[in-house]
């Protein structure tokens, strides 16, 4: 993300974030920055750039806390199903 100005940067991650609801990690793949610069960027620096869109970012961010146990949970769920068909096959 050279050449892009830090609030330009967090407009563009929270418009991502919105448009696909994904999370904050999956945002830091995406644009190429750590988790901590994308958290900052749309939790912090985006309230002062667009107040309104933050809350719009963070709307998709608690909703994706909410739900993380359960991904947590499949997750699991999933490599113990691969580690029975690997003992097995």
């Amino acid at each position: 993300m050279k050449g892009v100005s830090i609030e330009e940067r967090a407009i563009m991650l929270a418009h991502y974030i919105i448009d696909s609801k994904d999370t904050v990690r999956g945002a830091a793949a995406k644009f190429g920055v750590s988790k901590s610069t994308v958290h900052k960027d749309v939790s912090q620096r985006l309230l002062g750039i667009n107040p309104g869109l933050a809350a719009e970012v963070r709307a998709i961010l608690d909703e994706n806390k909410a739900e993380r146990h359960i991904r947590g949970g499949m997750a699991t769920k999933l490599k113990y199903i691969e580690k029975r068909k690997n003992m097995v096959g």
